[in-house]
């Protein structure tokens, strides 16, 4: 078995700390992500982020991001069937207006050509 290199701190890169940021702006209510959050943010200010601390991170983020993104899909397609509903709601609604005014506009000139009959002896 090979020896295991010791756990050594690291600086933070940019691009990780970009993400601790942007997923720091995310309000979070998860436990486990929000740990998850607060260690890496704790280990980036005191200088002692290592290897295992960023890996723990980055799949705590890709477990918590791809169940919220499942989510945010499941309510995109949800909203999308009712916005077709409506929609099609709408069309036979104005459909429907449209017989409506032609069923008016066929009454009045009845009621228009009764009225002369009406009047003469």
């Amino acid at each position: 078995m090979l020896p295991s290199k010791p756990l050594r701190p690291m600086a933070a890169d940019g691009a990780l700390t970009d993400l601790v940021e942007r997923v720091g702006a995310f309000h979070i209510t998860d436990r486990t992500m929000l740990r998850a959050q607060r260690a890496i943010e704790a280990a980036i200010r005191a200088g002692s982020l290592d290897e295992a601390a960023r890996k723990a991170y980055l799949t705590e983020v890709r477990r918590y991001f791809e169940a919220f993104d499942s989510e945010a899909r499941a309510h995109l397609r949800d909203v999308d069937r009712r916005l077709e509903r409506a929609n099609q709601v709408q069309f036979n609604l104005s459909a429907e207006r449209g017989v409506a005014v032609k069923r008016i506009e066929a009454t009045q000139a009845v009621l228009g050509a009764l009225d002369p009959l009406e009047r003469t002896p």
